[in-house]
């Protein structure tokens, strides 16, 4: 997740912010999960598989928006 970013950078931020490794660990627990149904190893309904990925994509859009206020304030390109 958010592979356009340094893995120092959000390994940094993971350290400092609680909230954004629950973010991050939450949306690998979810990348797991859609993964195993889209492979056939697992079964989900179609609308459960659907807000799942939604959840993760939302998780994804706060881990990025912590990222770049992130960046601001420690005036990082």
């Amino acid at each position: 997740m958010l592979e356009e970013f340094p893995q120092e950078l959000i390994n940094k931020i993971r350290q400092e912010n609680p909230h954004f490794d629950k973010l991050i660990e939450r949306h690998e627990e979810l990348k797991k999960i859609v993964h195993e149904v889209e492979e056939g190893r697992e079964h989900m309904e179609d609308l459960e598989l659907e807000k799942l990925k939604l959840e993760k994509l939302k998780l994804k859009d706060e881990a990025y928006a912590i990222v770049m206020k992130y960046k601001k304030e420690h005036g990082i390109a």
